[in-house]
Parts: structure tokens; sequence; C-alpha cells
């Protein structure tokens, strides 16, 4: 019993996989793919714990493929080709049974180490399968990226991961042995954070560390976990909150609560291209025209952490959290889009009114494609009042500026033009 339970339990088939239903189940994207073995190189991405690497091994069992695994973390050019040869040699050119190479972590490869992988896939002498908890968008390179499908895994729900104990319980030789009754589950479901393989080292400890009849509840939980975890989990729980705290800390305007947990992310060994992500992201969705030199300074630090890493910046990041959570803050532009997105659901495809439209042709033309269109130039302050909104929803307004110094000019600048049109 040298196996951790989370590997005693792992299914070896389909029927035995829980979640996903929506990749796996009955009408799911990789089923069909799957029960004919016609399998593309694809990259799943989800949260750690959640079957990543159980469903590359199903994927390869039931389709009766030769099956290679690397670890981002371990392995090198090096390991890439050496496997790739191997896997020349097991498999034939461009066959349905091509032996399938599963990446861990694909996102830890540098360039030089996924630029080794573009000719093996785009020659078909493996299928590549590639785990990772980052967006791939980010972590992959184009090349690689264009070649692989991108399928996402969805965290555990409560009802999955109380299902995987149960699973436990009846299937594992030594669990099954023991008496045992979960009276309670939330602190074990929230400790470990949606990762079904901490959920289940958990579990296994708390058994080993109990005398018979063992009954699980928050307290013990509580008593026997809790103390023992680590201040930063960086793929689990505390990852999310963290940067939640982090995040609503600049949201807030308080430099200090955004550099305590900046320090926190970076102690724990976070990926800095992920925090620098996030203040992108930030400086538009909570600051936007308030302060459009926010959005610049985020680009130019996720762009100077690309290039330099840890441990310098750290300075960087610092610069920018403290800089972001010292301006201006508006969420009129998320709002507005929020807003506009809304409406097109609720409208569907409404029709460009005829003025707006491109009249390249002589009879678009005629059918008054562009007519009476109001050229803003030709008039004085460069505006010229016009409807902009298909007839259905006109004099609708989506952008309310914000209140403050840059926006209050963008109100009075609108005013001025559109009168009591959109009530600034």
């Amino acid at each position: 019993m040298n196996e951790p339970l989370a590997e005693r339990i792992r299914p070896k088939h389909l029927n035995d996989y829980i979640s996903q239903q929506h990749l796996v189940g009955e009408h799911g994207a990789l089923t069909k793919q799957i029960k004919t073995g016609i399998i593309p190189s694809l990259i799943l991405w989800g949260p750690p714990g959640i079957g990543k690497t159980t469903l590359a091994n199903i994927i390869a069992k039931d389709s009766g493929r030769p099956f290679y695994t690397l670890s981002a973390i371990s392995s090198g050019v090096k390991d890439v080709r050496d496997i790739i040869n191997k896997a020349k040699q097991s498999g034939g050119l461009f066959t349905t049974k091509n032996p399938i190479l599963f990446i861990d972590e694909i996102h830890r490869f540098s360039k030089s180490q996924q630029d080794s992988l573009l000719g093996a896939v785009e020659k078909g002498w493996v299928t590549l399968i590639g785990a990772t908890t980052e967006n791939p968008s980010f972590e992959v390179i184009p090349a690689l990226l264009s070649r692989c499908q991108v399928y996402i895994l969805n965290s555990f729900n409560k009802t999955d991961l109380e299902a995987l104990l149960q699973r436990a319980m009846e299937k594992d030789a030594f669990i099954s042995s023991k008496k045992i009754e979960i009276k309670e589950t939330e602190a074990l479901l929230r400790i470990s954070g949606g990762d079904a393989r901490k959920l289940l080292n958990i579990f296994e400890l708390l058994v080993n560390g109990e005398e018979e009849p063992i009954e699980i509840t928050n307290d013990l939980v509580l008593s026997k976990i809790q103390k023992n975890t680590v201040l930063y989990d960086k793929t689990g729980e505390q990852h999310y909150d963290i940067i939640s705290a982090f995040i609503k800390s600049i949201r807030g305007s308080d430099p200090n609560g955004a550099v305590y947990w900046l320090a926190r992310m970076i102690e724990g060994g976070e990926d800095a291209k992920f925090i620098a992500r996030r203040l992108l992201i930030l400086a538009s969705e909570d600051i936007g025209n308030a302060n459009p030199t926010a959005l610049i300074m985020a680009n130019n630090t996720f762009q100077a952490v690309n290039t330099i890493g840890f441990p310098e910046s750290r300075i960087i990041l610092s610069q920018c959290a403290t800089y972001l959570a010292c301006s201006a803050k508006s969420n009129a532009s998320y709002e507005a889009i929020n807003k506009a997105q809304q409406i097109v659901l609720e409208t569907g495809d409404l029709s460009v009114p005829l003025h707006l439209r491109n009249a390249p042709t002589k009879l678009m033309k005629e059918l008054d494609y562009g007519k009476n269109y109001k050229y803003a130039h030709s008039f004085e302050n460069n505006f010229a009042e016009e409807e902009f909104l298909p007839s259905e929803i006109e004099k609708t307004k989506l952008f309310e500026p914000g209140k403050n110094a840059r926006e209050n000019a963008m109100r009075d600048f609108l005013k001025l033009r559109w009168k009591d049109k959109y009530g600034y």
C-alpha cells in the first residue's frame, strides 16, 4: 500500500470517470473521438486535481495507443527528442494508432522545448496531450496551440467530490476494510479546494491517524489538518483566495494591502506572469478611463516581467500594484460592455441602419447603403448629430462615465454634443 489513495482508485476506463460530462458524457465533445480512437492533439486546461492526467491515460488505454509521458518540471529538450524517437519507432506514420505523448504542466515548458514538439505533432509521429492549469493562450506558443484542440475541464462540484469519497470507501482494499462513517464533509471539501487528489490524500491521512470506528466530522478535519496546511498553496484554494484579496486591495485603493498580498504570493512561489496578467485586467476593469495610463503601466509591467522574471520582477510588480492602488477608479467601461452584451443577447442581430452601412459597389449605393451619412469631420467641432444604434434600441445609454476628473470631462464632452439625448 505504498501508492497514495488517489493513485489506487484512479479510474481506468471512461465509464468510471467522474464529472466533465461536457467532454466525456453521452454527447461530450471527446466521447466519439475516444470511442473511434481518432484523437487530435489537444490541451486539457483546468484547475489542479480534476482529472487531466487520468483522462489522458483513459484516452490512451481506450484507443489502444502507446503512451509516453513527460513532466515539464523535470524534462528538457533532449528528453522530448528521446521520447519522440521512441514514439516514431513504436507507431506508424499517419495512422489512427499514433503514440500519445502526454506532457503534464505544459505551461512550464520553455519556448525552445515547445518548439521541439512542433515537427512531431505536425508530421503525425505523436498525438500530443498537454495538461495545464494556466490559460494556454498565454502559456503555449501560437504555432503549437494552432495544432491542438483546447478542452476546458471544470472544477469538481460537491456531488463529484462526495462521490469520490464514496468510491474510496467501496473500491479501495485498505479503506473499505475500515469502519468509517462520514458525518460531515464541509471542512474536508473546503480544505481540499476542489482538488480531488488533495481531498483523497487528506481523507487517507485522517483514516490512518484514527482508531476505529472512525467518524469524519468538521471538527476532526479542522483539528488534524488545517493547522498543518501551508501558508500559500499556489495550486489550491488559497491561490484563488489570495489573488482575490490582492485585487480587492488595489480596487479598494489600499497599497498596503496590495503589497502584503503580493508578498504572500511571491514567497509562495506564484508565477509572476499570472500576477501581471491580473494587474493588466484590473487596470481596464477597475480603473479604465479614470486613468488611461494605468493600462499602459500594467502592459509594460507584463512585458517587463516576461523579460526579467524573479527575483527582480518583484520590484516591478510592487511598483505597478501601488500605482494602480493609488489611481482614480472607474468600472464604467466594464459596465458598458456588460450592458451592451446583454442587449445583444436580448435583441439578437438587429439590422445595421442604412446610413451606417458600407457601400463599396454600385448596387449597394442604389439600395441606399450609406445614404445621408453625416461625415463628422465635415461639421463644426468634428461632430454631427447622428443615430448610431439600430432603430429598435435608439437613444439607449450604455456608457455612464464615472465620477472622477477624467470621466467628468468625458461627461461634459458628451453633454455638450448630445444635449439631452442620452441624459449626460
